[in-house]
């Protein structure tokens, strides 16, 4: 036996002997004084219902912070673009999508996150987090395009930028691959509302 392997079970040895010397003081201490048992026990309860309730109001109160910031498009210019990734999820999360699940990453194959829009489709999303001055243009589309529904099965397919998307070929681009486009005046919409404009999911 190595000498890593006796240390390792001299703790443990000493640890179970801890263990039995303490429950046998709790023991003893309940059977000489019973009643101080049980108001101890009874204090203990009180306290840690009172810490859960302490922690699951602060958690609340994070969670209402943290969407009523989420609602401000601005937020998103100081992302990166993972964060912007995690804030969309939250987006949909709010609007009601189901399985909603962030995979961009390395190897994502175009699809940043997943989910399951309210009437049941399945939905792949493309996030482009970038300057203002910086536009997508049709070879993000074209892209996305090849993977969404070939690689990913995609019913829906959302590519979405808190930029906008160049004027022209792109846009035309998108409509004819039936790729809904979602630039900045859109999303802002459906951050500060709860609900994607009308026609984004529908179609």
């Amino acid at each position: 036996m190595s000498r890593g392997s006796s240390s390792a079970n001299g703790w443990r040895l000493a640890l179970c002997a801890v263990v039995v010397v303490v429950v046998g003081m709790v023991v003893d201490f309940v059977h000489r004084h019973p009643y101080w048992s049980v108001f101890l026990a009874t204090l203990v309860v009180v306290v840690a219902v009172a810490v859960g309730c302490f922690v699951s109001k602060q958690r609340a109160r994070d969670r209402a912070d943290q969407a009523q910031r989420d609602r401000l498009i601005a937020v998103t210019d100081a992302m990166s673009g993972p964060e912007f990734e995690q804030w969309f999820a939250r987006i949909l999360v709010g609007s009601g999508f189901r399985q909603v699940k962030v995979c961009g990453g390395s190897g994502d194959r175009g699809a940043d996150v997943m989910a399951v829009a309210p009437d049941g489709r399945r939905v792949v999303v493309q996030c482009k987090r970038q300057s203002i001055r910086n536009r997508v243009g049709s070879a993000a589309i074209q892209r996305f395009a090849g993977t969404c529904r070939d690689i990913h099965g995609g019913e829906i397919c959302l590519l979405v930028t808190n930029s906008f998307f160049t004027a022209g070929d792109g846009i035309q681009l998108a409509r004819r691959l039936n790729i809904t486009l979602i630039d900045r005046h859109a999303l802002e919409m459906w951050a500060w509302t709860g609900a994607p404009a009308r026609g984004i999911i529908a179609g």
